[in-house]
């Protein structure tokens, strides 16, 4: 069974979600693609040989040219000078606004594929193909896309939303623990933020059970958001629950932990403190750390307050001398207040 969901942001897309959907590529692509003649598939060294084959044999059985830009797995790709190899081997290739890409990978390769996309030619079609849970259930819907600088993550990026998504579940069977936390990470953000029977049913075991479902329910809960507000101006700002303190601790530990792992500290962090500071409902915190705790993931850092506070400042979601803190008021519900840097390691600091 293919779960679709249909996101209306840009031109509007359809979500594809179920298993054995790589065989139906090409013909999905083309059915939303009608016209396009070439595309170019962007993937890394870890999926290609797992997946690539497969993809381009259906895109050209679905009548389109085809030719491959394979980069080096991992965050420390995820930077301008890969994107500039991209955007080379798109002219010597001579693809046009005719022409197409098409992601193939996880978060890491759909943001800096997606931003390829977007400024060549100052705008071509893409296509998302995730193939770990944490792009399925965040990255490939919404448009953000992007690269890392040395001042922090996803500091330079467009909004270009895809024209489809297809997420194969059976590529998940390939991914590792920390891959598979990556995405856990997500999933309990988007319950936490914005539905508590989903979060009921995760601390039942609902993504073990009945994954697909557990997936689709996300897509359907960011698309409304980002329906709502594509360009992050107000209410998409809940979706970075975690993240300001999760990409920070990420920053200073060169990304030498997980996105996941570094979010769900984030998350426990930012409730803490306000669980001290009285914004948060009781016994929130202690939902929040027992689903996070059972579900595998270290609820600790050893990387320092003041640093992490220090890194927060290059986040996105500073303005001027203070910053967006998205928390939990219970469970399902959130909302955004700034606080001031000057004020951030006192907020923080535990009691």
């Amino acid at each position: 069974m293919t779960n679709t969901i249909h996101i209306d942001a840009g031109s509007g897309y359809d979500v594809l979600i179920g298993r054995d959907l790589l065989a139906q590529v090409g013909e999905r692509t083309r059915r939303a693609l009608p016209k396009t003649a070439r595309i170019a598939v962007f993937t890394d060294t870890t999926v290609q040989p797992l997946y690539g084959d497969a993809v381009e044999r259906s895109l050209r059985e679905a009548g389109f040219e085809t030719c491959c830009f394979v980069f080096p797995a991992g965050e420390r790709s995820k930077n301008l000078a890969t994107v500039g190899r991209f955007l080379d081997f798109m002219s010597e290739h001579r693809l046009t606004r005719r022409d197409a890409v098409l992601v193939l990978g996880g978060g890491v390769a759909g943001d800096m594929g997606g931003f390829a996309a977007s400024i060549y030619l100052r705008g071509i079609p893409f296509v998302q193909v995730p193939t770990t849970l944490l792009a399925a259930v965040d990255s490939s819907v919404g448009g953000k896309t992007g690269v890392d600088t040395a001042y922090g993550k996803n500091l330079t990026g467009t909004f270009w939303q895809p024209s489809l998504v297809v997420c194969d579940t059976g590529t998940f069977d390939s991914l590792g623990v920390d891959q598979v936390l990556d995405g856990t990470a997500e999933i309990i953000k988007t319950a936490a933020i914005r539905d508590a029977d989903l979060f009921e049913r995760l601390e039942a075991g609902a993504l073990k059970a009945d994954p697909e479902a557990v997936i689709a329910r996300c897509v359907e809960i960011k698309g409304e958001v980002v329906a709502s507000d594509e360009k992050e101006s107000g209410l998409r700002r809940i979706l970075n629950f975690g993240h300001t303190l999760g990409h920070a601790i990420e920053l200073k530990k060169d990304y030498g932990i997980s996105h996941g792992r570094a979010v769900a500290i984030g998350m426990l962090l930012v409730t803490a403190a306000t669980r001290k500071n009285g914004w948060t409902e009781s016994g929130i915190y202690e939902r929040l750390l027992s689903l996070i705790s059972s579900s595998g993931f270290a609820v600790e850092t050893d990387v320092p307050l003041e640093d992490l506070c220090e890194a927060a400042r290059s986040d996105k979601k500073s303005e001027g001398d203070s910053i967006h803190i998205i928390y939990l008021q219970t469970i399902g519900s959130c909302a955004d207040r700034t606080v001031r840097f000057d004020a951030l390691y006192d907020f923080l600091k535990s009691e």
